[in-house]
């Protein structure tokens, strides 16, 4: 018996999607992120509007005063959708968990003297508050937004917050031999400390904006944009050179993960201000606003982060987030 092996090709019909096609100007190979994020914000065929909020429509572009004309200008610099994001973060999570086994089986923060306990409970563990308030926050731009373009991300950074609050917890168990000891304290702390509560009542405040998009800006910029470098560059090296680098072990995802995210939200923002004379200066007087508010948040806990020089690197880190925000066209 003869048995004759033959080839056959099948020519490609199409190379992408009709939806993604007429945007990329033909039907050429699109990415992957291209074909899982243009055009999938549904439309049409609401049916009725939401009876907690009459007014809208269930997805309406009129949730925020910013006004564009295709809301799928907002591409990720990351290029994350679904599959990449999770492979980014599961890489992230592997070198997390060693690091945090290391710690562990050493008993390297159990060992550290009580001061150094008493700095991260009262300066450190107390922002896993403000990471809750974040994911919250993030989950209300997801919800509210418009375009799967900016809405896909934010959810991925909701996610991220949540992370990031659970890493904070884990720092807080290590400290007390896994008994809580330390997260009820960095709570009370958080709820009754004066030096916190300006902090809180900001936390508080962003939780109640109705805009989503000025909501991304005074969390996702501002306040992220002042808080991150304060407790995470510069808090992280005085512990770091008082006790070592165990905190920065525990502490490498935020600090690679501001920087990652920190080219999203920038390039968020430049390209709504590029938009329009209007959003231009809607969003510099959105990141006045709340730039004014988060000092203020922050001029009493800064010094107890850091020191006597916490103002001048509050400072510092305020001239810095002017000249961020002038570079992507956002004069405050």
């Amino acid at each position: 018996m003869q048995v004759d092996i033959k080839t056959t090709s099948v020519t490609q019909l199409r190379h992408t999607f009709s939806n993604v096609a007429r945007r990329l100007g033909g039907d050429r190979p699109a990415s992957r992120y291209q074909e899982a994020t243009f055009d999938l914000q549904p439309e049409v065929n609401f049916h009725y509007r939401p009876l907690w909020d009459p007014r809208h429509e269930l997805y309406d572009k009129n949730r925020t005063r910013i006004v564009m004309r295709d809301w799928y200008a907002f591409t990720d610099p990351r290029q994350y959708y679904y599959g990449t994001y999770t492979i980014a973060r599961s890489r992230q999570q592997e070198t997390m968990e060693k690091n945090t086994a290391f710690v562990e089986t050493r008993g390297l923060l159990r060992t550290l003297p009580a001061e150094a306990h008493a700095s991260l409970t009262e300066r450190l563990l107390p922002l896993r508050h403000v990471e809750w308030a974040a994911n919250m926050n993030n989950c209300q731009i997801t919800a509210l937004g418009w375009g799967t373009a900016i809405t896909q991300a934010t959810m991925y950074h909701t996610m991220d917050r949540l992370g990031i609050a659970q890493y904070l917890s884990r720092i807080g168990l290590l400290l007390d031999g896994n008994s809580g000891d330390s997260l009820a304290g960095a709570k009370r702390v958080w709820m009754e400390e004066a030096d916190w509560q300006e902090l809180r009542r900001y936390v508080e405040n962003s939780l109640v904006i109705e805009d989503w998009f000025e909501l991304f800006v005074a969390q996702n910029f501002v306040l992220d944009g002042l808080l991150y470098p304060l407790a995470y560059q510069h808090f992280d090296a005085r512990f770091g050179a008082e006790y070592g680098p165990t905190l920065s072990m525990l502490t490498n995802f935020m600090s690679s993960w501001f920087d990652e995210t920190r080219r999203w939200v920038d390039a968020t923002l430049k390209v709504a201000a590029a938009e329009s004379e209007h959003n231009a200066a809607l969003l510099g007087e959105w990141v006045a606003r709340w730039t004014q508010a988060a000092v203020e948040a922050l001029k009493p806990l800064a010094p107890r982060i850091l020191g006597g020089d916490g103002a001048a690197i509050l400072e510092t880190l305020v001239a810095e987030l002017r000249v961020r925000s002038e570079k992507i066209g956002v004069r405050a």
